[in-house]
């Protein structure tokens, strides 16, 4: 499939005062049916607080609105044959994540934009959808781990981390389940702006930041404590 190139934020509009001028990062966030609400809505929250830094765009592969797990639709601004180029990739998890991994257009888009991507991040079970598009070989990771038995099972070629709230391993950040990607989000944030931002955003939207990404107590519940 191909993927054609488009205007990013790192496009230069205009050349004058082009010195001076501070361009937002792109955060591209694919949907599919039944993704997660909370897997984008949450770290959309704390990009949204930065308007200044993040431009947030919604991605399907086809169709104007994409329903959620939980059943609200979300109406997207872009399908994969028109996408910009991002500097954020966002990718969720949900239900739906089970049947995208024999996506093929979906895996390839993935592909695309990893490879251009500042930075990619998944929630939950969105990293089984990397893990079965080769993006993560070689790479640790983390996902939900009460689905964790089948997201690790989309491919042996992962370092797969049985107990973190998210794993950064260079450009790539993965969360475990749900609300970890806020956490994780948190994380990103204080990467790219510093710490002091990252807590006003926690703040901000009154969340406290779970900010030790060894802090999994999902892990023990569901026994797989590494201690």
């Amino acid at each position: 499939m191909k993927f054609l190139p488009a205007v990013t934020s790192a496009t230069i509009v205009s050349q004058k005062g082009i010195d001076d001028m501070k361009l937002a990062r792109s955060v591209g966030v694919v949907l599919f049916h039944e993704f997660e609400l909370l897997d984008v809505f949450g770290p959309l929250e704390m990009y949204g607080m930065l308007p200044d830094e993040f431009t947030i765009s919604l991605v399907a592969e086809k169709g104007a609105q994409v329903a959620s797990r939980q059943g609200p639709v979300s109406v997207v601004d872009y399908v994969f044959e028109d996408s910009p180029e991002f500097d954020v990739l966002l990718v969720p998890g949900g239900r739906g994540a089970r049947t995208e991994v024999d996506n093929e257009s979906l895996l390839a888009w993935l592909r695309f934009q990893s490879e251009k991507a500042e930075y990619v991040t998944s929630v939950c079970t969105g990293s089984a959808l990397l893990a079965r598009a080769g993006i993560l070989d070689g790479l640790q990771a983390t996902t939900n781990k009460r689905a964790y038995a089948w997201a690790t099972s989309q491919s042996e070629k992962v370092n797969w981390k049985r107990e973190a709230r998210w794993v950064e391993d260079g450009k790539f950040f993965t969360s475990s389940g749900v609300s970890a990607g806020m956490d994780m989000t948190l994380a990103l944030l204080e990467k790219l702006l510093g710490r002091k931002v990252a807590e006003e955003v926690a703040v901000g939207a009154e969340y406290e930041w779970h900010n030790d990404p060894g802090w999994d107590p999902f892990a023990k519940l569901y026994g797989f404590d590494e201690k």
